[in-house]
């Protein structure tokens, strides 16, 4: 496979991820924003079914920057990201290159 269609493949899954984040943030409502709440882990590995506890709070920050994604400690792929923070079972990761571009545009938030 070559580098593109991998970094196409790993960004299209993280999106798809984020999407169906945005809607179970969307059905919570009103929740006290430093309350856990179970969100799908956003790594590019087919058939991850893994959950994250993040505050509403913590799931925002993430979302403020569209090239970023949290995912479970270990479901980091280098080759398309790079680490920017670690909290305990989840690490914040940041696409870089053409994953990056993708998840840029694919940004539900976007303008």
């Amino acid at each position: 496979m070559s580098d593109e269609l991998f970094q196409e493949r790993v960004a299209g899954n993280e999106v798809a991820f984020r999407n169906v984040n945005e809607s179970l943030r969307a059905g919570v409502g009103s929740v006290d924003a430093s309350e856990p709440v179970p969100f799908c882990c956003e790594c590019g590995r087919i058939g991850c079914s893994d959950l994250i506890e993040l505050s509403l709070r913590e799931y925002e920050r993430v979302r403020s920057e569209p090239r970023r994604f949290f995912v479970v400690d270990g479901h980091e792929i280098d080759a398309v990201e790079t680490v920017v923070s670690r909290h305990g079972s989840y690490v914040v990761v940041e696409k870089r290159d053409l994953a990056g571009a993708i998840a840029e545009d694919e940004d539900p938030r976007g303008d």
